[in-house]
Formats: structure tokens, sequence, C-alpha cells
């Protein structure tokens, strides 16, 4: 049978477009799914059903920038009416992976969280150093129940403990070190923190799974300008915070200048180097509070370094 010139053109016409198209799907949308799908953080609920004492209403939680007349760069979002919380999980590249984690509390006064500042951000910091970040998006805000509970903040602990068993339990799955699991917080996360590493001999809740058979001690902490360690008005060290010789090391960055006393941090760092534990101080002149890791001309800009430097020569293992 013989094919027209006209025809032979419609035929090759077709021939051409369906090879563009499949080329289409295999250069470009097959690598860019799995691009998308390979930078997603994994999120993981922290409880299996619903967290324990929750029984007061919540707001629906949301996400808003602080200040919508502020630059992108130097605005924050705010997460608030955090009722279910969860693990976000973000992963070091694979020829950088040292199988380090570290949970990270964002702060927030106990009633919002500094999601990208004291979260996303730090995430991307401890990847970019083999670490895997994982943000605790713990219970927000503060309860207005008068109880004792309420006012020691007793949903946020059970929330890091919690978490803290149950990244250890799933280490392998995880293809992370079981003994390189610290824990870091920006001020009332710090406080956090705090409570964390030296709260884990009782746990917050009863034990619901066997998940909390897993020690939720910290292999160490990182406290970022932390509040509420010291007695108000003093600079004597919380008697909640007992401190001994089986507290895991700490890192400390404060400024000197911060609303939030250094005394926080200088006051638990002296009862670490009274037990005998690995510890780092950092107070400089000048930072104010809530300075995060976005770079300044500050001399408290360079605590990140500082952190790493001390992280890969005094606790993390080869």
């Amino acid at each position: 049978m013989k094919i027209s010139t006209p025809q032979a053109f419609v035929i090759f016409t077709r021939l051409f477009t369906a090879v563009i198209a499949i080329l289409s799907c295999a250069i470009l949308e097959m690598p860019l799914s799995v691009k998308v799908m390979a930078d997603e953080p994994q999120v993981i609920d922290v409880w299996p059903s619903n967290p324990p004492n929750e029984s007061l209403p919540i707001d629906a939680e949301k996400v808003v920038l602080r200040d919508k007349n502020v630059p992108p760069e130097k605005n924050v979002q705010i997460m608030s009416n955090v009722s279910k919380p969860t693990l976000t999980i973000y992963r070091p590249a694979k020829d950088k992976d040292t199988g380090a984690s570290v949970i990270i509390c964002p702060g927030g006064g106990y009633n919002i969280l500094a999601w990208d500042l004291e979260g996303t951000e730090v995430a991307q910091w401890l990847n970019d150093n083999g670490i895997t970040g994982i943000i605790l998006k713990y219970r927000v805000p503060t309860r207005k129940d008068p109880s004792a509970e309420s006012k020691s903040h007793i949903q946020p602990l059970q929330d890091a403990q919690r978490a803290m068993s149950l990244i250890r339990s799933k280490a392998t799955e995880l293809k992370i070190r079981p003994d390189q699991i610290g824990i870091l917080g920006f001020s009332a996360g710090g406080n956090l923190t705090a409570k964390a590493c030296t709260m884990y001999n009782k746990r917050a809740y009863d034990a619901i799974d066997d998940a909390d058979k897993v020690s939720c001690r910290p292999d160490f902490g990182v406290l970022l300008y932390p509040w509420m360690l010291v007695k108000d008005g003093t600079s004597e060290l919380n008697p909640e915070f007992v401190v001994d010789a089986k507290t895991p090391p700490m890192f400390f960055a404060h400024a000197n200048d911060d609303k939030i006393s250094a005394a926080n941090s200088v006051a638990m760092y002296l009862a670490l180097k009274r037990a005998g534990v690995i510890a780092e101080l950092h107070v400089y002149s000048t930072g104010g509070h809530g300075f995060g890791l976005r770079p300044t001309t500050k001399p408290v800009s360079t605590w990140p370094e500082r952190c790493a430097q001390w992280m890969k020569t005094s606790i993390l293992k080869k």
C-alpha cells in the first residue's frame, strides 16, 4: 500500500509527538516527582490516640506570620492551638549522615511555637552538619485550667518524653543511632529541654505501649536562651531540676542583654559542673532574646558554629 506525502507527514508528526511526550515523562516528570518525595520530611504522630491530660476544648491549629508589616526574611511563622503533637523528621544527605539525631523544641512561652525561626531553620542547620533534625510540635497554648498540672506545663513534658522514647524505639527503622539522640530547645523550649534532661527517671504519664518501655533520657541537650530555670528574682536553680552525674551533657548560648536573664543558663551550667557533667556555656554581650540562627552583625550569631564544634568534638561518637 502506497502512502502519500501528506499521509506520511501526518504519521510522522503523530509519532514525533508521542516520542516527545514519552521522553518528557521519563526525563522531566519522573525525576521531579522523585525529588519532591525525597525532600519531603516524614511526619509521625507522637501519640497513637488522644494525648493524656486533654480535657479542655482548643481552637483549630493554625500557622500565621507574627507581623504582616515585617519583611519575610525577618518575619516568624507562629503556630498556635497545638493539640495533636507530631514529629517532623528532616534527614541529612546520605554522604553526610552521622547517625545522630536531635529533637527540636521551638520556643513561644508555652503559648505558641516559633515554627520556622526555631524549628525548620534549625533542622536545616542540623542536616548541614550530618544530623537528623526532628521538630517536636508539642502542645500549646498555655492552658487556662487553674489546676497545678496545667501550671507545671505537664503536657509539653509528656510530649517530649514520649517523643524521645518513640524515636529511640524506631532507631533501626529511621536508621539513626539510639545512643546519639539529643534534644534542643529555645526559650520555653529550652525550659522543656532542661526538664527532659533532668526528669527522665519518672514519666509524666502512664506507659501506653512498648515504645514507653524504651528510655526517654536524652543523650545530650542544647539550651538556647532557656526560660524559667531559676527561682523568680534570683540566680538560684529551681529545685525541680535535679542534676547529678547521670544528667546528659549540655550546651548553652545566651545573650547578656536578654530580657530572660542569662542567670538561667549560668545556674544550670554551674550545677552540671559541680556534678562533673560535660557542659559548655556561651554568654554573649549582645543579642537580645529570640535570635535563633538568623545571621546578624552581633557576636551571638557565632553560636551555631560553636555548638556544632562542641557536638562533633565532645558528644558525637565515631
